[in-house]
């Protein structure tokens, strides 16, 4: 187990600064309402960003059961961290001097966004299988068609610029996870 505290250190520091990164992002915009039109599909993002980095923190408790690290495993671990802290800050970025609105920020921003959700849930995909067969089938055709489907929508999104398709995936996205956490993951077993 101390091993494992060892390794839970680096993905928290990691994921702590993402969530200290979108809670600057949203006390930003209730400092100054006025200074950027604010974008809903992009705070239902930062919602989803939110729960999910809370949802990794949680299951990441499984990794406890594994008896055996190696530094591929820990780096693993390590850039699926990282994945979700960039998300964070193209969802919020530093500066917003060159476009009026979040909205224009996140449709310029789109590829980078949605290519690195593609990432992210391929990296989902792997993090549940390093944690077993059986953890992977306890799981069930839910989460296999929340990630599939995530997946292949974040691919679409690169592309897409329809904002209904955006609004639609954002909404989407977030109620499954929703849904997947309060299906699977109420406590830890």
């Amino acid at each position: 187990m101390d091993l494992y505290l060892h390794v839970r250190v680096l993905f928290s520091i990691i994921l702590g600064l993402g969530i200290s990164h979108l809670l600057r992002g949203v006390a930003k915009i209730v400092q100054h309402p006025g200074k950027y039109r604010v974008y809903w599909v992009q705070l239902v993002w930062v919602l989803f960003l939110f729960l999910y980095m809370i949802h990794f923190w949680w299951w990441e408790f499984r990794l406890h059961q594994i008896t055996e690290w190696t530094f591929p495993l820990y780096f693993f671990v390590a850039v699926y961290s990282v994945l979700l802290y960039l998300l964070c800050t193209l969802l919020f970025p530093e500066e917003m001097g060159e476009y009026e609105s979040y909205e224009d920020y996140f449709y310029a921003r789109k590829g980078w966004i949605f290519s690195l959700l593609t990432i992210l849930f391929m990296a989902d995909m792997g993090d549940t299988l390093v944690k077993g067969s059986v953890y992977f089938r306890s799981l069930g055709f839910f989460y296999y068609i929340r990630t599939l489907l995530c997946l292949g929508l974040s691919i679409a999104a690169i592309k897409v610029k329809d904002r209904r398709f955006h609004a639609g995936f954002a909404i989407f996205a977030t109620a499954y996870e929703v849904v997947l956490i309060v299906k699977s993951y109420l406590t830890v077993q």
